[in-house]
């Protein structure tokens, strides 16, 4: 098997399949991890894919010049977004300057990259996505549109914007903004999950991991959790435990940044708690693109300690942390045990504490004439 970078610290960024001329390269995931795997039969040994591998050349980084904590002005963007809104007050403004916004959607299964080029459209990148994305095709696209004259801002993690800079050269019409991350899983992981369920992920209408500080992962506005727990998924998601393989390595968790703009949530924030409850935005702004795309929207922004920011963002000075728990739930996994099997036997206490405050929730809510909303409109049974 011949990979494109060392195997097991592919970030499944897909730039090396849009460079390839030959389309020899192929992403594979192995829900543990991605690899980026070379057909010897079609490479013509032009040495494109190794050339442009994030894993193989030295990045450049930048530190902030410039940082904020804050919210769309626009108080429906603000509630709409799961932080404060500012991306998306970002993506309306340089729309509305007559560029074109590049960023992550998710539609029937697919976590995927489109173009939004009116105010209304922004929306469809609204709420955090917990989960690896397919950017798979969109650096071309991107290209072709720059080439054309016009001005491109892409969102993403921090991998795929230093895909997407690499790519096109860092032309002088690219912006980009990239997400503070913790690290992502594989969308079998997603899968997975939702099949204790009885839901498909490709037969899923919408999904939506967390309103403001409340995770919860609802599939068509249901949750699977009751108020007082949280699911399987967040909960695995939340203590690093089903990331792929390169995030805990990642060389892009430290205060040194590869966007124009650095964008993620003000955990931590001083500012009272109804203001929080909206969602605070951390904004870090690494040069004067970034500054012009911060002129150009309307937004709300207010001092923050940069240090008590990186404090209270572990991504800024470290990679996720590995829990011991991972390689048993990964084995159990790949065995064909259930998402929900395999967390009973990762985290039995954290388990059966749910479990527990499951029952007690319903029975609670039952007592309280509330059976036919519960059971009917508000979360998902698990099946088996």
């Amino acid at each position: 098997m011949i990979t494109v970078c060392e195997k097991g610290k592919c970030t499944g960024c897909m730039e090396c399949i849009d460079i390839c001329p030959k389309n020899a390269i192929k992403v594979i995931d192995s829900l543990i991890e991605y690899n980026a795997i070379i057909d010897p039969e079609q490479c013509i040994q032009c040495n494109a894919c190794h050339n442009a591998c994030q894993n193989n050349t030295k990045q450049v980084l930048t530190r902030p010049i410039y940082w904020k904590q804050g919210w769309a002005q626009d108080d429906a963007v603000r509630m709409r977004s799961s932080s404060g809104g500012i991306a998306a007050a970002i993506e309306q403004g340089f729309i509305k300057a007559g560029g074109i916004v590049c960023s992550c959607t998710f539609d029937f299964g697919r976590f995927a990259f489109e173009f939004a080029e009116t105010e209304d459209e922004v929306g469809k990148f609204t709420g955090s996505k917990y989960v690896k994305s397919n950017p798979k095709g969109i650096y071309r696209k991107i290209l072709e549109k720059l080439k054309l004259g016009r001005k491109v801002l892409f969102v993403g993690l921090p991998c795929q914007v230093s895909a997407i800079k690499q790519y096109t050269n860092n032309h002088k019409n690219l912006y980009t903004i990239d997400l503070i991350c913790h690290g992502t899983p594989s969308p079998q992981i997603l899968d997975s999950f939702l099949a204790d369920y009885g839901i498909r992920l490709n037969e899923a209408q919408s999904i939506r991991f967390r309103v403001k500080d409340n995770f919860k992962l609802e599939q068509n506005g249901k949750c699977f959790a009751v108020p007082t727990t949280i699911d399987n998924y967040l909960m695995t998601f939340l203590n690093s435990t089903t990331y792929t393989e390169n995030c805990y390595q990642c060389q892009y968790a430290r205060i040194e940044r590869t966007g124009d703009i650095t964008l993620g949530d003000s955990w931590g924030s001083e500012l009272e708690k109804c203001i929080q409850d909206k969602g605070i935005s951390l904004v870090l702004c690494q040069n004067e693109k970034g500054r012009e795309l911060i002129n150009e929207s309307n937004l709300t922004l207010i001092d923050v300690d940069l240090a008590k920011a990186i404090e209270s963002n572990h991504q800024l000075y470290q990679p996720s942390q590995k829990p011991k728990e991972r390689e048993l739930l990964f084995k159990e996994l790949k065995k064909g045990s259930g998402f929900k099997k395999a967390v009973r036997r990762c985290y039995p206490k954290k388990y059966f504490k749910n479990a527990i405050k499951t029952l007690l929730y319903k029975i609670k809510f039952f007592l309280g004439g509330g059976q036919k909303s519960l059971s009917s409109s508000s979360y998902y049974g698990c099946k088996g």
